[in-house]
Formats: structure tokens, C-alpha cells, sequence
């Protein structure tokens, strides 16, 4: 499969958020990365290794473009397709720059009963985030008009007995209700 059409598969479009991320590009830490995780499986079951370099991808340029998926793929011996499919299938994989602060808001059962819906609601109302283009597994985050927040909905982040709960970029927030919102805010720079 050709780089054009992964490009047609994954989403990778550029958002306000994609200037506090560096693009792609193959560096010496990232070909070490790649060879120190292809060590950890057999010649014969390479593929394995697509899962530890698309999360470390991710983590460096905060996002996975066609550009990454066709590296990985190169790696790995394997079709750009078949990075693409692991890519589009796992919801923890951003298709899209986030924001230089990514909340993710629990919506399952406990949380959207302790108010996750409207931690969310507030949470845009006070960056500026239009979340009326976003859907839940395609294009799921939403990032402000300056780039710096963004949000999506997660799924049980596991502290079902603090509801609401969110996660901003890798930092756990527990009873986190809309009035407290702001105060989340504030402690990752926002007056």
C-alpha cells in the first residue's frame, strides 16, 4: 500500500495543536528505540513490536501520521496497512495533534453519573473548543482555537469511587467536578 493511501485511511490532519509538537521525523533515538523493541521478539514474530513503537511514536510527536505509520510499517517488514488497521482500531492512538494539555474525560457509568458530561461541557466552554466535529472513535479529540487544550471522552480510567475523573496529558485527576474546573485550569497555566 502506498503512503497515499494510509494518508486516505488515517486522519493525521493538522490541528491549532500540532505547533507544540515536533513532525515526524527519523532521529538516532527513535532508530535506537526501534531496534532496542525489534530485540525483544523473535526474527519470525517481529510484527509484535507495532504496538511499543506506535505508543512511543505517539508519545515523542504526539500523534501518529501516515509519515509514522509507513516508518513503522518499513521496521517492521510489513504492510503500511496493517499499522494502519492497529492504528484506526485502538482508540488510545491519536490520529490528530491534541492540545499541548490533552484532558481525557471518563464517561462511563459512575462518571457521567458524577457529572463527567458537564465537566466536558465546561471544560470547552472555558478554552474555546468546539467539539460539534468530533465523533467518538474517528475523530475524537477536540482542541482549542489557540492549540494549547484539548479534550476527548475516555473510557473508565478506573476510579469509579472518585467520579468524575480525567486525566490531563499523563497526570490523574480524581472528584473533578464542572465547578472545579477552572481550578484544573489554572494549575496547567490557563489565568
Amino acid at each position: 500500500m502506498s503512503h497515499s493511501n494510509v494518508a486516505d485511511l488515517v486522519a493525521s490532519p493538522e490541528t491549532p495543536g500540532s505547533k507544540f509538537f515536533p513532525p515526524f521525523a527519523v532521529t538516532p533515538e527513535l532508530e535506537a528505540e526501534a531496534t532496542k523493541r525489534l530485540a525483544q521478539f523473535p526474527d519470525n514474530q517481529k510484527r509484535s513490536a507495532v504496538l511499543p513503537l506506535l505508543h512511543y511514536v505517539q508519545h515523542h510527536h504526539g500523534f501518529l501520521s501516515a509519515e509514522a505509520i509507513d516508518w513503522v510499517a518499513g521496521r517492521l517488514g510489513i504492510e503500511p496497512i496493517k499499522v494502519a488497521e492497529v492504528v484506526t482500531f485502538y482508540p488510545g492512538f491519536r490520529q490528530s495533534a491534541p492540545g499541548k494539555f490533552h484532558f481525557r474525560v471518563c464517561r462511563t457509568l459512575s462518571c457521567a453519573m458524577g457529572g463527567s458530561y458537564e465537566l466536558m461541557e465546561k471544560i470547552c466552554e472555558l478554552t474555546g473548543i468546539d467539539r460539534s466535529h468530533s465523533d467518538s472513535h474517528h475523530h475524537p479529540i477536540a482542541v482549542s482555537p489557540c492549540g494549547t487544550w484539548s479534550v476527548e471522552f475516555a473510557e473508565c480510567l478506573a476510579s469509579c469511587g472518585t467520579a468524575p475523573v480525567c486525566m490531563v496529558n499523563d497526570d490523574f485527576h480524581e472528584g473533578v467536578s464542572a465547578e472545579k474546573a477552572s481550578g484544573l485550569l489554572e494549575q496547567y497555566g490557563k489565568a
